[in-house]
């Protein structure tokens, strides 16, 4: 299991949006530890039967500092067993977070994310100048240099998902419409909800343009982000988002999975298809 990785890191340089972050289980109390772990499984196949996959899999810790008449004041944090250079690495952990009862949420520790900000900056000799833009070590990653950015790393461990409810509509920013859940089991042990969605071929083709521009500035071979969408919109995108709520008997998740499957025909006829499994997993190892 890995730590995040420094910077905003982009699985296969497509992660999709959340919805939002959530607030923790309404029994939660002060003290209360969980574990966030996300897991992205790709297989893809090509033209002339070419194939690839990857496998990459993260870990956070949140843990519930306060309950405050407004919301939940919540510390994430990497995991225990993260090395030193691990923790200088990711600078922006831990971060303390207000989560509202309603509303985006907010990074109370701001001042202390950019004080480490700098050393980092200093131990990995990046110049100023390098902010917001992409490189590439073992994986690709945009050198993000404001405090406020983690929010984004933790709402890809914890999105904000509807009431768990027969005919809730569950939405997907790559989802050309919002789907209603079906509950499939209700009982002491919880329920699993279900839902499919039909991929927004528009949606995929502005997120692989914006990979597209990401790679051209790795490459050295900058493409601006109009010409890359034109070319995209050239291909023609079917698919669909499977997805699976495993929660608890208070209507808590405990795993959120989704699959989705998509086709795309290129310009030159040529077809590619290919299955991103993503697993969020939400487990309380320590309870007050």
């Amino acid at each position: 299991m890995n730590v995040i990785r420094p910077g905003t890191c982009l699985a296969l340089l497509l992660c999709s949006a959340g919805t939002g972050t959530a607030t923790p289980p309404s029994s939660a109390r002060i003290g209360d530890i969980y574990e966030l772990t996300d897991t992205k499984d790709m297989s893809s196949e090509g033209p002339d039967g070419a194939s690839g996959s990857s496998h990459d899999e993260d870990a956070l810790i949140e843990r519930v500092q306060a309950i405050r008449p407004d919301g939940f004041e919540l510390v994430f944090d990497l995991p225990q067993g993260a090395t030193a250079d691990e923790r200088q690495q990711n600078w922006q952990f831990p971060a303390r977070v207000l989560e509202p009862m309603d509303g985006p949420p907010t990074l109370l520790n701001a001042p202390q994310l950019a004080q480490r900000l700098e050393g980092w900056l200093k131990l990995a000799k990046i110049p100023r100048q390098a902010c917001g833009h992409w490189i590439f070590t073992w994986n690709a990653f945009k050198i993000e240099c404001e405090p406020d950015s983690v929010l984004k790393t933790i709402e890809a461990f914890d999105p904000k998902l509807p009431s768990l409810r027969k005919g809730e509509l569950f939405v997907d920013v790559r989802a050309s419409h919002p789907a209603p859940l079906t509950m499939h089991s209700n009982g002491s042990a919880g329920s699993i909800f279900t839902a499919t969605l039909l991929l927004d071929p528009k949606a995929v083709q502005q997120e692989s343009a914006e990979a597209d521009v990401v790679v051209g500035e790795i490459n050295k071979r900058p493409v601006t982000l109009d010409a890359a969408l034109a070319q995209r919109s050239k291909e023609t995108v079917s698919g669909t988002i499977e997805v699976t709520i495993d929660a608890d008997a208070t209507g808590n998740m405990r795993q959120l999975t989704k699959v989705t499957k998509s086709r795309t025909k290129k310009s030159d006829g040529s077809v590619e298809t290919q299955i991103v499994t993503e697993t969020l997993q939400h487990r309380l190892v320590s309870a007050q």
